[in-house]
């Protein structure tokens, strides 16, 4: 049969211009070379998932009956199955207390979550108040909704609250306002309760609604972490959960707790979207989390390693790297004399990768300034890696 050649081929819809590709996913191809040690993606430590334990699970959950068949292999509820949003409601180990089921609906990883914010609270034009630097994911999912930006400067204590508050006062008027309070991806810093109450306090004098994406909760080295903002201005904050930290990425079961007077619209958009997470990734998760004694053990091995991760990488880039020594999460953010986003291809020439700062800098200078993420490789990769980044920054 002879294929017919098009003289006109269709267009795509306008929206479809916003869609912008991840600088760091676009990075990770030149990192995946064989010879090229990556300090580049924040992929958790692939030998820290519990493999046996999810089989086990996977195993349970097939066989669990319900009354139309297998309940893992069958439809489940939009907003997630019951069991499971009653233990993110609760509290565990791995991530505080958010309030109640019915506020509570499980999403196909955090991010999904934090698109459909963007669909059902975002018109083109509006303005998100978000970290400067910012993480990547959220910046796509702004541009994709046709946001205006509007960076506030990132410190050590996480969202400089001073200058949105100044930045407020003088007219800026956001529909949200965006922020990773434990363990800042990308700088690493932690928000302290102070300022989380601040933040409450200002949502609710200006009424705009705080998206607090929290994936890195749990990886706290000495396991301590602040309650969510969420518990102190529950009608304007969201809060976005993740099992991909402490579990597996690849199952892709995250969270999220809405007010109620948004909650049956995120339920709507979700369910044009993909109608539910799957029922099999759903019960693994609720398996393997709600174990108390298995979680306790897991949490501890998993801090334990990332902490001498990012120890060894602090102790090999802290003569060259300008940078803070990591309590918690899986990056090291730095600065250095050259500019960084020159310098990656001759790193990747010499077999190390790394995210320039300017690939999360909204209005700030991040031209400086690079991420390293300690979490996929040994230390003895680590210390390699920093050598070799040493020799490209020189």
């Amino acid at each position: 049969m002879d294929t017919i050649l098009s003289e006109s081929l269709p267009r795509l819809a306008r929206r479809a211009d916003r869609l912008v590709s991840s600088a760091i996913r676009d990075l990770l191809r030149l990192a995946e070379q064989p010879d090229v040690l990556s300090l580049a993606g924040g992929l958790p430590d692939g030998d820290t998932f519990p493999v046996e334990r999810i089989a086990a699970a996977a195993d349970r959950a097939l066989q669990t009956a319900g009354r139309y068949g297998s309940s893992a292999l069958q439809y489940a509820p939009t907003e997630g199955l019951t069991a499971l949003r009653e233990w993110v409601a609760a509290g565990s180990l791995a991530h505080p207390t958010l309030g109640r089921a019915d506020e509570t609906i499980v999403t196909t990883g955090s991010q999904q979550g934090l698109e459909l914010l963007g669909r059902v609270l975002i018109d083109a034009g509006d303005t998100v108040v978000v970290d400067d630097p910012l993480y990547l994911g959220a910046r796509q999912v702004f541009a994709a909704a046709g946001a205006r930006l509007a960076g506030i400067r990132v410190d050590d204590d996480g969202l400089d609250i001073d200058e949105l508050e100044e930045r407020l006062e003088a007219g800026l008027s956001p529909r949200l306002v965006y922020t990773v309070p434990h363990f800042h991806n990308p700088t690493g810093a932690t928000m302290p309760a102070a300022r989380r109450l601040r933040l409450a306090e200002l949502a609710g004098r200006h009424g705009f609604v705080v998206i607090e994406d929290d994936p890195y909760v749990a990886l706290g080295f000495d396991g301590r972490r602040h309650d969510p903002i969420g518990a102190i201005a529950p009608d304007h904050v969201v809060t976005l959960g993740s099992s991909s930290k402490v579990l597996s990425p690849g199952l892709r079961v995250g969270w999220m707790r809405a007010p109620a007077w948004l909650h049956r619209t995120l339920v709507l958009a979700k369910q044009s979207s993909d109608l539910h997470t799957a029922a099999l990734n759903q019960l693994i998760v609720l398996d393997v989390l709600s174990d108390a004694a298995f979680l306790g053990a897991h949490l501890s091995r998993l801090r334990t390693a990332y902490a001498e991760k990012a120890a060894a990488l602090f102790a090999a880039v802290e003569d060259f790297v300008s940078c803070r020594r990591p309590s918690g999460g899986m990056f090291l953010w730095g600065r250095v004399a050259g500019d960084t986003g020159t310098a990656f291809a001759r790193a990747v020439d010499l077999g190390v990768a790394y995210v320039p700062g300017a690939a999360f800098s909204v209005a700030g200078a991040q031209d400086h300034a690079l991420r390293l993420s300690y979490a996929t490789l040994a230390p003895a990769e680590l210390r390699l890696a920093a050598g070799r980044l040493r020799g490209a920054l020189a």
